[in-house]
């Protein structure tokens, strides 16, 4: 699919088909990988579609971080300096369609050097195709856990693994009871999940740490394949009254529980909703979304710093005063942003442009970001940066669990509004 990149993008994009056409006038498509003094890299990532929002966050977040290594001097090798530029096509928000584009990448454009798509799914079928040809990938919005268990050589994630999402709601329920003379494993929990490969996974964390406390399901529920209504599952909750919600849906299910959570007056005393910040939840329902908690793989006021972004905070700032419309910077961005520094680095640790090189380099990452530490398991996986979690307060995000990272005291139990 063609991309109007000035519908679906903000400044500093780069046409596809002006890069493709480039490719093949140098006879050899490989070529593609850099031309002149520009490296590659190469993303089929969703701008329509359902995971549409997402994607342009992560877009967003690609394209800051090349304009700030290209502004600070570029990528280093063997004594020349490269620029970055990132080619992308629309994966229309399908896996299919995403493996497709992939190989087109690699195989037409010459792309050796790979961003990753938006979500779990896209990851999982584009993964096998960079694996084929021995393309390294860094992903920033693949988390599913199931990703590192596949053998994979050539993919690497930056974020936290997916069944970590949620389970830090578990944990601080547990807290929570305790606080209040309770046992932990009297605890409550109804769950409503996407079924998609992320979604599952998350479900999955939540129901490993339930076992730990022994805390009973009493709602364990799919949401529709749309994810535009989860009125059935809130009915129950109403009947039932958990003492904990959790929800995930990615954007468009963190909408439609937000919405209809303070349509319906469900006043669960702890709901916690995967992707909010980058839902909008709080700019599209204000003070109705107030104490929902909302896990986050990087928050603004962390203490992480790196080169060239500097502080987290600094980061945030930067962002907002690049694209408008941002009440809080996603953290889908920010990740996105730490994928392509890992490129820089790795490129520079190399001091070649070879793609098997440059693979062994990122392997061998060891890195502290204004998005956190990167190290690389063996399975590709990030294992120097762990999930927080924030609460809406007062229609803002703060950092509430686990306490070491802790900037405000949770609020419990949750006010609903108008109830």
């Amino acid at each position: 699919m063609a991309i109007d990149f000035s519908k679906h993008t903000r400044r500093g994009a780069l046409a596809v088909m002006g890069v493709a056409a480039a490719a093949l006038l140098t006879g050899h498509a490989a070529q593609a990988k850099v031309e002149g003094d520009t490296i590659i890299l190469g993303s089929a990532i969703s701008l329509t579609g359902k995971y549409s929002t997402n994607g342009i966050h992560a877009q967003n977040g690609y394209e800051l971080a090349v304009k700030r290594i290209n502004e600070m001097g570029g990528v280093k090798v063997d004594g020349k300096s490269y620029k970055l530029k990132v080619v992308y096509y629309d994966d229309e928000s399908t896996p299919a369609r995403g493996a497709q584009l992939a190989e087109r990448l690699i195989k037409q454009d010459g792309v050796q050097y790979m961003l990753g798509p938006y979500s779990s799914g896209l990851t999982k079928a584009i993964a096998p195709i960079s694996e084929k040809y021995k393309i390294p990938m860094v992903e920033a919005e693949g988390a599913s856990r199931s990703l590192f268990t596949q053998g994979y050589k050539y993919l690497f994630a930056v974020l936290s693994t997916s069944e970590q999402y949620l389970a830090s709601a578990i944990t601080l329920a547990a807290e929570i009871a305790e606080k209040n003379g309770k046992k932990p494993s009297d605890v409550r929990i109804a769950m409503a999940f996407e079924n998609d490969p992320f979604s599952q996974d998350v479900r999955a964390g939540v129901m490993d740490d339930a076992k730990k406390y022994n805390m009973q399901i009493v709602i364990d529920d799919k949401l529709p394949r749309d994810l535009s209504d989860m009125s059935t599952t809130l009915t129950k909750v109403r009947a039932v009254k958990p003492d904990v919600l959790v929800v995930s849906g990615h954007s468009k299910g963190a909408a439609t529980a937000a919405r209809q959570l303070a349509e319906m007056k469900i006043d669960t005393p702890i709901v916690a909703i995967t992707h909010c910040e980058a839902a909008k939840i709080i700019s599209k329902f204000g003070a109705t979304t107030n104490d929902i908690l909302c896990p986050t793989q990087w928050a603004e006021t962390l203490s992480y710093s790196g080169k060239y972004f500097g502080s987290a905070a600094d980061y945030d700032k930067l962002f907002k005063a690049t694209y408008e419309g941002y009440k809080n910077v996603p953290y889908q961005a920010a990740q996105a942003s730490a994928a392509v520094l890992v490129w820089k680095d790795a490129f520079e640790r190399a001091n070649s442009l070879d793609k098997d090189k440059v693979r062994d380099a990122i392997a061998a990452t060891d890195m502290m970001t204004f998005y956190g530490g990167i190290k690389f398991a063996p399975e590709g996986n990030n294992i120097a940066k762990p999930m927080v979690l924030r609460q809406i307060q007062n229609e803002t995000l703060n950092v509430v669990a686990p306490s070491k990272y802790a900037s405000h005291p949770v609020n419990w139990p949750r006010q609903v509004p108008g109830s």
